[in-house]
């Protein structure tokens, strides 16, 4: 529900494309310092992947990035390929477990991939490398968790695996010019919010964007329940320390807020075969005033809107939201130049790379939002400081059991159909505690 790095489906066989996937994996792409890597394990070879767009805010950084390692590290190769999300996805473990192993890696993060390779002893222990430099230092402890993991491969643990160098979250969206349009406040707290929301209506716009066919509709349903939730609940649900009551407070009031706002109209009903991409146009075309979702995106905003002003904010019903760290650069235990990989995270780290990412209109995790200058980028890291300040950081809905992205999927629509809030709450409950009692 997090991963922005959808792909349309091919009409190739899925046994082909692990092939096709593993075979670009071995064979080398793009070398920055040029030739082949022939000089391994000698500490003057930095073999490097990450899976970025090129000309994105993450690529740009890194590109920087390897610029600076180059300046530092004048006598070292730099042998970079720029692999894709599912390359890497499909076959890091087959790779890690070769020879063919990069000395650092952008990996995805979480139980199923970096824990699981953790687990498996395919990747490098940075905890005493993250208290040397300083990373643990830079690095909140609610950004951190996906980093860190257990005996068992599950997040929250107390060995360093990863190393993020930006954020995630959800957060509000607001066209400031409807708003000013019709007199309305924006808002500060819950009951604030509500308030627009009713003036908006009553004033003839639907005010909320939506999609129930994509993540959004389901995050609005774990953002309702956050806004009941303590650390203690999110740690039960999230990381399985406690068992979790889905028709306690927080499950309750989510679904029942949700249907009350879809009987008001704040909702559209209609909007529950939309697409992520759809309740963007929903904002940018200004049919709808104010828009949650996550900072992934933010950039595209900034580039199609031209037309009215808009701004981000927390979103006010609530002092968490979904988000963590961000994916994260690992060593595989089989890097042949693990002091060279160190070196490398190092400088993703330094102020001058985690400006550019501020900058860029991404989420630094170790740079001031007052050193940023475009301000749409400090505001943007203002909010998501707020959250990461306050230990406000939840995850995501769908994170604790596998498969769980469709059942979720599938109960926002129930309910956006008219199915009964706590029959869409059993919806949600079964498959849970079908795995979580695999863990027993």
């Amino acid at each position: 529900m997090t991963n922005m790095r959808f792909r349309a489906p091919r009409r190739t066989t899925r046994r082909a494309l692990l092939a096709m996937s593993a075979l670009a994996l071995v064979a080398p792409l793009t070398a920055c310092g040029g030739g082949s890597d022939t000089a391994e394990g000698d500490g003057k070879t930095l073999r490097l992947w990450h899976y970025e767009q090129e000309d994105g805010a993450l690529s740009n950084a890194w590109d920087s990035a390897i610029a600076e390692f180059k300046k530092t590290h004048p006598d070292v190769k730099v042998v970079f390929e720029r692999k894709t999300f599912e390359q890497i996805q499909q076959n890091a473990g087959m790779i890690l477990n070769s020879d063919k192993a990069p000395d650092v890696m952008e990996y995805n993060k979480g139980n199923a991939t970096t824990g699981l390779l953790a687990k498996q002893g395919l990747l490098t222990d940075l905890t005493s490398v993250a208290k040397e430099r300083g990373w643990d230092k830079k690095i909140s402890e609610s950004a951190s968790v996906t980093a860190r993991y257990d005996a068992n491969g599950e997040m929250g643990g107390d060995k360093w695996y990863g190393v993020p160098n930006y954020g995630e979250f959800v957060l509000a969206y607001y066209n400031d010019d409807l708003f000013k349009k019709h007199n309305i406040t924006k808002p500060t707290d819950l009951q604030s919010f509500e308030a627009a929301l009713a003036d908006f209506k009553a004033a003839g716009i639907t005010p909320l964007a939506n999609a129930g066919n994509d993540h959004p509709a389901g995050h609005w349903l774990y953002l309702l329940a956050l806004a009941k939730a303590n650390d203690a609940w999110v740690d039960d649900y999230q990381l399985y320390k406690g068992k979790v009551d889905f028709h306690g407070p927080e499950w309750t009031y989510a679904v029942e807020t949700y249907k009350d706002w879809l009987d008001k109209g704040y909702f559209e009903k209609k909007d529950v075969g939309l697409k992520g991409s759809d309740m963007t146009e929903q904002f940018v075309s200004q049919k709808r005033p104010i828009m949650v979702g996550g900072n992934w995106w933010f950039g595209g905003l900034t580039t199609d809107i031209t037309d009215f002003t808009w701004s981000t904010a927390p979103y006010p019903g609530s002092k968490k939201t979904l988000g963590s760290g961000g994916n994260h650069w690992v060593v595989p235990t089989k890097a042949k130049n693990k002091k060279l990989a160190e070196d490398f995270i190092d400088i993703t780290m330094s102020d001058k790379i985690q400006k550019i990412l501020g900058e860029e209109g991404n989420v630094p995790l170790a740079v001031k939002p007052d050193s940023i200058e475009n301000p749409k980028s400090r505001e943007l890291i203002t909010a998501f400081n707020t959250y990461q300040d306050g230990k406000g950081l939840a995850f995501y809905p769908d994170w604790p059991a596998p498969g769980y992205y469709d059942t979720w999927m599938g109960a926002t629509q129930n309910l956006m159909n008219g199915g009964k809030p706590h029959a869409v709450l059993d919806e949600l409950k079964a498959p849970y505690e079908k795995y979580t009692a695999t863990r027993r």
